[in-house]
């Protein structure tokens, strides 16, 4: 009975506590633009259920959620304006050249060497993510971001149908190789593997399909080649970098150059390899229309055997409320180039950062900061990790319990080091809108690969030495 009324007494008092400000406490609100995707949505939840700031003020965060296609017109539009409506914005890591150089960013270097919580939370990250989310110029010293959602391109797979008994012999008479079922050898295929299941898995309305007549017709596999923002990019530089190819490398200004880089022999087979598989894919390939939303809806509309796809759309896909294929999903790891030093798997680094504004006022300023530690604390990120977001500190992934949270997660320490970003510079819009054109071309049969990057490149040649970047 004691022990009883005396919990009671306390958890009275714990209660008034919570409810009563401390002296000299004050409201802070942080308003931050994001765009609007489950990772943004889990965070404001944790944020709203969890959050206490350790300073005792009252911090609210007001999120504009915004959707992903109008999500870098809508930022650029609100920083330039001068309207100054956002403290904090997850950014995209090619914005910050942009909006580091227009001065809206932060920097925020002074904040981390004056805080041990801050220094351990950069030394805890995977490096790749450090370069790419934090750092201008491009893997320099100079900090200007935390990462919010750290992603990467996985295969999402049909388990149903590539472990189909019936469909593995008949895999295994035609090109007398098994055919992949389980993540591991998910993991271990290479792009001529990736072409046989898109091949051998074209099927229309009506064919037999894992037994079953098909319900539509089904695409072998899909990997985004969309004309908007920069879907078509990241599928060009998995298979440009994989062969040993490059991009114009903006760490070696004034020096570098894109004529004959950007455009080289090794160049040109790599676009070429890729335009290889569009004759596997849904009829959306063939007019540069098949991005990120619509290899999406396509896979979990049960359409594709295999998508190439971010981890930051898997949560949708083995939820039956959006999912018709939710409980026949597997993942792995992407696809490699086959070399005589194994698999090779580069690939272009996704996700976000946090960044802060630097019209902030230091109270804003101080508040944000301690959002930005507790968002990246070991218990926050669990719980992030938990509901389906990734984590990059080291502490975090490498608990062996990390893998059971999520299916995807198995694939997420293994792809890290097969990371890489591209341009942050302020021209990067302008290099980008003129590549996703001519990749287009590509694609819908206007040009060949050739053409294709020797225009590239001599447009990227001209923009750099127009912007004094390179001699």
């Amino acid at each position: 009975m004691f022990c009883r009324k005396t919990l009671t007494a306390l958890a009275t008092v714990v209660s008034l506590g919570a409810a009563i400000r401390p002296a000299g406490a004050e409201e802070v609100t942080l308003r931050m633009a994001v765009p609007d995707w489950p990772p943004t949505r889990i965070m404001k939840d944790l944020f709203d259920k969890q959050y206490k700031a350790p300073s005792g003020n009252t911090v609210k965060l007001d999120v504009d959620f915004i959707p992903w296609p109008d999500y870098y017109t809508r930022l650029n539009a609100s920083l330039t304006s001068g309207e100054k409506k956002y403290n904090m914005a997850v950014s995209d890591s090619q914005w910050l050249g942009a909006f580091i150089e227009g001065g809206y960013y932060l920097k925020i270097n002074k904040f981390v060497d004056a805080d041990p919580g801050l220094q351990a939370v950069f030394k805890d990250l995977h490096p790749a993510v450090k370069a790419s989310y934090s750092t201008y110029p491009y893997k320099s010293d100079n900090l200007y971001g935390f990462p919010q959602m750290p992603d990467l391109v996985v295969a999402y797979y049909r388990k149903d149908i590539l472990c189909d008994e019936t469909e593995q012999k008949a895999f295994q008479a035609k090109y007398n190789e098994k055919l992949p079922c389980t993540p591991e050898e998910m993991d271990a295929i290479d792009w001529d593997m990736f072409g046989k299941i898109g091949e051998f898995f074209q099927r229309k309305k009506g064919d037999m399909l894992a037994g079953k007549p098909a319900d539509d017709d089904f695409y072998g596999v899909e990997f985004q080649v969309g004309k908007g923002y920069d879907f078509f990019t990241t599928s060009v530089y998995e298979f440009l970098w994989q062969h040993g190819g490059d991009i114009w490398d903006e760490t070696k200004q004034p020096d570098a150059h894109a004529l004959g880089v950007v455009n080289s022999p090794v160049a040109v087979k790599a676009f070429e390899h890729l335009l290889s598989f569009v004759k596997y894919m849904p009829p959306e390939a063939k007019t540069g229309n098949l991005d990120i939303f619509k290899t999406d809806e396509l896979f979990r509309a049960g359409k594709v055997a295999v998508n190439l796809e971010w981890i930051g759309f898997a949560e949708s896909s083995i939820n039956p409320q959006t999912s018709k294929v939710a409980d026949k999903i597997a993942f792995a790891q992407l696809p490699g180039l086959k070399t005589d030093k194994g698999l090779v798997k580069w690939s272009v680094i996704g996700g976000q950062p946090f960044v802060l504004m630097t019209w902030n006022t230091d109270l804003q300023t101080k508040e944000a900061l301690d959002f930005c530690k507790w968002w990246l604390s070991k218990d926050t990120q669990i719980a992030y990790a938990k509901a389906g977001g990734q984590s990059a500190l080291k502490s975090v992934y490498t608990d062996p319990s990390y893998l059971t949270f999520r299916p995807w997660n198995r694939t997420w320490a293994a792809s890290l080091d097969w990371q890489k970003d591209f341009w942050h510079i302020p021209e990067f819009f302008e290099l980008l809108t003129q590549q996703q054109e001519e990749y287009t071309k590509a694609i819908t049969g206007q040009q060949d690969a050739q053409q294709t990057l020797d225009n590239i490149a001599n447009f990227q040649e001209k923009t750099l030495k127009d912007a004094d970047r390179i001699k």
